[in-house]
């Protein structure tokens, strides 16, 4: 099984849904919504749009409590967890072991049983205020990204998002303990 969790870079929902749809058509998915995504409507979306729409695509309600997630790792025993999009916000979060939503929550205690977290990241401030916490991220045992893209060098000079195409391609290579280069990807 897969835990996929979505965070709120709300303008990355498109892709993340994708992405799922494609996961979701060869594995059972364990879907989990961060805070904000579960219950944030916004020009891209309403939250209730966002819940149905996961649910009709893995068949399950997602995890939205800290509570319901803890049991992530020991009990409910992932191959892998990916979250996609992770924000700025929450890659901090699990870097320096801060756990006060669903998704960080699910991080921990999928960490703690030795499993692969996927960070599929999309941040504003990547190459300024999160740099460091990518780098502590890089190094953690079990920790793989998926290859980042700067998406808008002249508006968001330190603006990364993830190339949600090559997910797939990265769980399958950190299932077996190997993070797929280049990471960093050219900008188009």
């Amino acid at each position: 099984m897969i835990g996929y969790a979505i965070c709120g870079s709300f303008c990355t929902h498109k892709a993340s849904l994708k992405l799922l749809e494609k996961l979701a058509a060869e594995n059972e998915i364990l879907p989990i919504l961060s805070d904000a995504s579960y219950c944030t409507d916004t020009r891209f979306g309403t939250a209730e749009n966002l819940r149905e729409r996961i649910r009709s695509i893995t068949g399950k309600d997602a995890i939205h409590t800290i509570r319901e997630a803890e049991p992530i790792g020991p009990k409910i025993a992932l191959d892998a967890l990916i979250i996609a999009p992770c924000t700025g916000n929450t890659l901090a979060k699990i870097a320096h072991g801060i756990t006060d939503t669903p998704v960080t929550m699910a991080a921990k205690a999928h960490l703690r049983s030795g499993r692969v977290l996927i960070i599929t990241l999309a941040t504003n401030d990547a190459m300024s205020a999160n740099l460091e916490n990518i780098a502590l991220m890089l190094n953690r045992k079990n920790v793989y990204f998926v290859p980042m893209i700067q998406d808008d060098i002249d508006k968001k000079p330190h603006s990364l998002v993830a190339d949600f195409t090559m997910a797939e391609e990265t769980m399958k290579l950190a299932l077996d303990g190997k993070q797929i280069r280049p990471l960093f990807l050219e900008s188009k």
